[in-house]
């Protein structure tokens, strides 16, 4: 699902933000359903949004039962979620038991070490548990993303485990003018942005959402050259 190159655009809103995700380039959008981020879509948007099939939607959730998962997967259109929140390798595993098919992403606030990434990675594969992807986000205390934090790039370039660990998504404050060099830095499979392609929070610019999907294609591209 992940291959390097991706990029994604989270905390989609609406039609119109989608299509120019869509025309950009984009590989994925994210939507929002933790209610209390400036970013969150009730059903009906996030519906809406799915129905045009512009790109393919990620769902994201952060410390949902997987009850409410069923219930607003089943009712949007989603197969892929990511998990951004205190979910535990047990949970992970519930969510795959219920739905094999589904891509789980899981998403980590990094501050100054990978070792919980390591040790969470580890019971998955214990556990039977296949992950799509890591996303890895800045860690800012009481929040669970979505900061405009930038994470640490140097720390996730010498610790990330390219070989055994799933494919690295790297999030945390990545803008249009540092997307580049972040992709230079970490050497990610894929990047991931929110708050840096609005005008406001929650509002997205479609014009930062295509300048950012160029600057981060054209440093991709120059990592294969």
């Amino acid at each position: 699902m992940i291959t390097p190159g991706w990029i994604k655009v989270c905390g989609i809103r609406d039609a119109v933000s989608a299509e120019a995700a869509a025309t950009a380039g984009a590989s994925a959008i994210g939507l929002n359903f933790f209610a209390k981020s400036p970013r969150s879509v009730t059903l009906k948007q996030a519906a809406a949004i799915v129905s045009t099939k512009h790109v393919p939607p990620i769902g994201l959730f952060v410390n949902h039962s997987p009850d409410e998962m069923d219930s607003i997967a089943a009712q949007v259109g989603l197969s892929t979620v990511q998990l951004h929140g205190d979910e535990t390798p047990q949970d992970l595993r519930a969510i795959h038991e219920r739905h094999p098919d589904w891509h789980i992403l899981k998403a980590f606030r990094i501050a100054d070490s990978l070792r919980p990434v390591e040790e969470f990675l580890a019971e998955c594969r214990t556990l039977g548990v296949p992950l799509a992807g890591c996303l890895l986000d800045a860690r800012v205390e009481g929040e669970f993303g979505g900061t405009g934090h930038v994470a640490p790039w140097e720390l996730i370039a010498n610790q990330y485990d390219r070989v055994n660990w799933p494919p690295l998504i790297l999030a945390g404050g990545l803008t249009c003018e540092n997307v580049a060099n972040a992709i230079r830095a970490v050497r990610p499979d894929g990047v991931d942005t929110a708050s840096g392609v609005e005008s406001s929070p929650g509002v997205k610019d479609t014009k930062l959402i295509t300048r950012f999907v160029a600057e981060a294609n054209q440093a991709f591209a120059a990592l294969k050259s």
